[in-house]
């Protein structure tokens, strides 16, 4: 009964969830806390262009293993791969959370080198994660890469939602000699323990994925014969999709590699660049535009319209995952229009950023409802398209999985490096001030 139980689809399903929650919760969480730490280290608020450096830089692992897949083609082992930065992870979120706040003095100004460094290491574990974590999911049915997605939208979810309970930048107007002034609240707790808060997570990540590998061998151990069976079928070209079994029991390495091999030109048809071309585009907006300007985009409206953006943006995120585990929308026309609504909506978005700090229906109820809205159905659109195209690709074989997590990071870095300079070097963007009239 004990084992039956260990062997379930749902057992399969929640430890993907939390194996995927580990992804890219280490940079989100340092994203929502950046209001706590920017009031304590050197750098303030230019500490947000160090992050988008940093995260840029942390592309390096993202290439390190495309290259190793080009030049040797299925030698790469990415379950060990996966072990490795995950193990990173969890020791720098640790170290993190004791040495944040400890500055050196370098060329005679103080400096957050112990942060930075850190940092830089985290970011490079998220952005490796996309071109190992989704490439290993090729070993299970295509199913479990919805619920891989819905694992990510944990890893936004989850940092907000404690940041919230903190109470990250809550803050209250004050009259100091005629003059409105705000003053920021102190959190509920401090950053310290946000910080081991992320080591948690990023344990609980790895402990899932240990658990994932272990059933794995103790499934192919159970089952040897029919892998063997599976396998020469593969090789006799009788299956479509041989490593979806039609169970919970994922394949092995062996299988894996006879599937890593098919002719090149297999893959790169009209319909599938179509779909990596949507999803670079589909994460440039979600991952790197509209995330550089929520906050002008929404604080005009109050602090509670934004942190409602935040939240129930990141709350569609994994419902739009969940709703993608029972409704497949495969044609590309669907997936189109689909993309042209959410762009429509990240369209509006950009506009208020644009308007700010005087948007439109400002001191209205409908323009709070309208801009919440846009997040959330904006969001939702988005997480839905990927997910979708990621069934897809899954379906197209291991190769396309690779590509999946190439065309993700790619568009989220073009999407960060397009923002950075208009953001914090022309300055096109003006942010709303606290307890004043900004338009008057």
């Amino acid at each position: 009964m004990c084992g039956s139980w260990w062997s379930s689809a749902a057992v399969t399903h929640g430890l993907i969830a939390l194996f995927a929650m580990g992804s890219w919760i280490s940079v989100n969480s340092l994203w929502v806390e950046l209001p706590v730490v920017v009031r304590v280290l050197p750098e303030e608020w230019n500490l947000p262009a160090y992050l988008s450096v940093l995260i840029a830089f942390g592309n390096l692992g993202p290439i390190a293993v495309t290259i190793t897949h080009h030049c040797a083609p299925g030698r790469l082992n990415e379950r060990l791969v996966i072990h490795f930065i995950q193990l990173l992870a969890v020791v720098a979120s640790a170290l993190l959370a004791v040495f944040w706040s400890h500055t050196i003095t370098i060329a005679g100004e103080e400096r957050s080198l112990m942060f930075l460094l850190f940092t830089f290491v985290l970011a490079l574990v998220c952005c490796t994660s996309n071109v190992t974590f989704l490439p290993f999911m090729f070993r299970y049915p295509s199913e479990y890469i919805r619920t891989f997605f819905i694992g990510q939208g944990f890893s936004a979810l989850f940092p907000c939602i404690v940041a919230l309970g903190q109470g990250v930048s809550k803050l209250e107007c004050k009259t100091v000699n005629g003059t409105v002034t705000p003053k920021y609240l102190q959190e509920n707790f401090p950053a310290q323990n946000f910080f081991w808060f992320l080591c948690v997570m990023l344990s609980i990540s790895f402990v899932s994925f240990w658990a994932l590998t272990r059933r794995q061998t103790e499934s192919q151990k159970d089952a040897l014969p029919q892998d063997d069976e599976k396998t020469t079928a593969t090789r006799n070209g009788e299956e479509t999709h041989p490593l979806q079994n039609g169970g919970t029991t994922p394949v092995s390495e062996e299988q894996v590699q006879v599937e890593v091999q098919p002719p090149a030109q297999t893959f790169w048809t009209q319909r599938n660049i179509y779909l990596l071309f949507l999803l670079a585009v589909s994460n440039a907006l979600t991952n790197g535009v509209l995330p550089s300007v929520q906050s002008f985009s929404c604080l005009p409206y109050g602090s509670m319209t934004f942190h409602l953006s935040v939240v129930l943006g990141n709350i569609a995120n994994p419902l739009a995952c969940f709703l993608a585990m029972f409704v497949v929308l495969r044609s590309s026309t669907v997936l189109g229009f689909l993309s042209l609504a959410g762009g429509a909506f990240a369209a509006y978005l950009m506009a208020l950023a644009a308007l700010s700090p005087c948007p439109p229906l400002l001191g209205n109820p409908a323009g709070v409802a309208l801009v919440v809205t846009s997040w959330i159905i904006f969001t939702g659109l988005f997480s839905y398209l990927k997910v979708v195209i990621g069934t897809l690709l899954h379906e197209a074989g291991h190769a396309a999985l690779l590509w999946c997590g190439i065309s993700i990071q790619a568009g989220s870095l073009i999407g960060a490096l397009t923002m950075f300079p208009m953001i914090n070097i022309y300055h096109m963007f003006a942010r709303a001030q606290e307890c004043v009239d900004n338009c008057s």
